[in-house]
This record gives C-alpha cells, structure tokens and sequence, in this order.
C-alpha cells in the first residue's frame, strides 16, 4: 500500500515504459554526496552514479551521468555534446533548470529533456544506482534503461 504514495515523476515515468526498477530510501535531510549515499545502502561504490547538469557556451544545458568516484572531463564531454566549453549548472539554478534539488536530480522526468550521456563504462554493469528524483532515494536499474528512459547516449567523459 505504502509504495504508491512515494513515487517521484521519474518513477511514474519508468512504470509508463515499463520499465523494471528497484528503490532503496535511506535516511536523509540534506544533499549528502554519493560515496556517503552508496556506503548507506551497503552498495559497492563502483554501481551508484550520479547526475550533474551542466551549460555550455551556447546557452544550451547538458546532463551527464557519471560514477560517484569519477569527476567529469569538461573537455571530453563538451566534444561529446558538440559545444566549446562546459561549466556546471550553478546550484542556484538547478531547480528552476531540472525541476530536482541537489542530491534528488536524475536524468529522467526533468523539466525538460536535455541532451543526456552516460560514462560508457555503465554498458558493462548488470544494474547501476541513480538518484530517485528526491534526497533520500536511490533507483535500481540497468544502465540501459536508464538510456531510454533518459534519451540518453553513452559517451567517455570522465577523467583517466
């Protein structure tokens, strides 16, 4: 019964495509990083991802999901997007941008659809952990779903 009253607009988006996926909650009141997010649940650090949105020179916002270890290559990524520079969405914005909060923002059922690429290396993962679209939620799913649900592609944009 309880679990209909928790869904967040990027749950009711995979129901609609029919997509499998799992939730973990975890206590939370504030942004708490990814690394604190996976040792909460008790996940291997390597699965839990997390989403960062950022402009580009043109205007143009982008978002992509990388491993909560990983730190974004803005090179490699504004290639990838096809802009001359990246810089990350300032907070202040990301709400009006996204329609999620810091540490609740994931790449399906934003306010838009943003051109959206995932770390290449997710293709190999069985399953992979996003945020939920709300701070204490975490979603279960394979990488692959998660790249149609989101729209998204694969692309290598982290640092070696």
């Amino acid at each position: 019964m309880g679990k209909k009253e928790v869904k967040t607009n990027a749950m009711r988006i995979l129901d609609r495509m029919k997509i499998s996926y799992e939730y973990d909650t975890y206590e939370c009141d504030e942004f708490v990083d990814g690394l604190q997010v996976a040792d909460m649940l008790g996940t291997d650090r390597s699965l839990v991802y997390k989403t960062l949105v950022t402009v580009g020179k043109s205007g143009g916002f982008y978002v992509f999901v990388i491993p909560i270890e990983a730190e974004i290559d803005f090179k490699k990524a504004a290639r990838v997007v096809g802009e001359k520079s990246l810089e990350m969405l300032h907070l202040k914005d990301l709400t009006k941008v996204t329609g999620y909060i810091r540490g609740g923002c994931t790449a399906v059922g934003m306010k838009k659809q943003y051109p959206t690429v995932i770390q290449e290396s997710a293709q190999s993962l069985s399953h992979m952990y996003v945020s939920g679209g709300k701070l204490g939620m975490q979603l279960k799913l394979a990488p692959e779903d998660l790249r149609r649900a989101a729209d998204a592609s694969y692309a290598d944009v982290i640092h070696e």
